[in-house]
């Protein structure tokens, strides 16, 4: 009996998604298939040196971060957060910040 039952709902709301009206709006465009092209990356530059190596992210033109690699140890990031040209260490991008989170249900 439930089999029926659940055919008969799957083919009605099945119908249901069919037939509703479309919220698109008209002038949709395909996304293009493949890679974004080279002018679409952000600007990274990699200088390698005889301590390890610098990674250099650029935005508009404007060095916002360095990642330094090296040789021995972690890597670590040097950001600008306010734009100034003052760059404060970070080990990691990870902000630490951790939302409070429950077990709601559990199969």
């Amino acid at each position: 009996m439930r089999l029926p039952a659940l055919l008969l709902t799957l083919l009605l709301s099945g119908a249901a998604v069919a037939a509703a009206p479309s919220d698109r709006p008209p002038d949709l465009q395909p996304v293009p298939d493949g890679p974004p092209a080279a002018g679409d990356a952000p600007p990274v530059t990699i200088k390698p040196g005889s301590q390890g190596r610098v990674v250099e992210y650029r935005a508009n033109g404007k060095l916002y971060m360095l990642k330094i690699i090296p040789r021995v140890g972690k890597p670590y990031y040097l950001i600008d957060q306010k734009g100034d040209g003052q760059f404060a260490r970070q080990d990691s991008l990870d902000s630490g910040m951790r939302p409070p989170m429950w077990v709601i249900k559990e199969f």
